[in-house]
């Protein structure tokens, strides 16, 4: 069971860092075009790698 949480967290963590680093990439000008804030973007990448279980 432990190693079953162990590879959830793991692939929610690869999914967190991967939006994170997508999102990143865009300009201020880019992320204000979508509605996003930079600083945003931690909070943006958590909730969807929570939501994609």
């Amino acid at each position: 069971m432990k190693m079953l949480s162990l590879a959830r967290y793991f692939r929610r963590r690869l999914r967190y860092w991967t939006i994170f680093e997508e999102l990143s990439r865009y300009s201020n000008q880019e992320l204000h075009d979508i509605g996003i804030d930079a600083a945003d973007i931690p909070e943006i990448a958590r909730r969807a790698s929570e939501e994609q279980q």
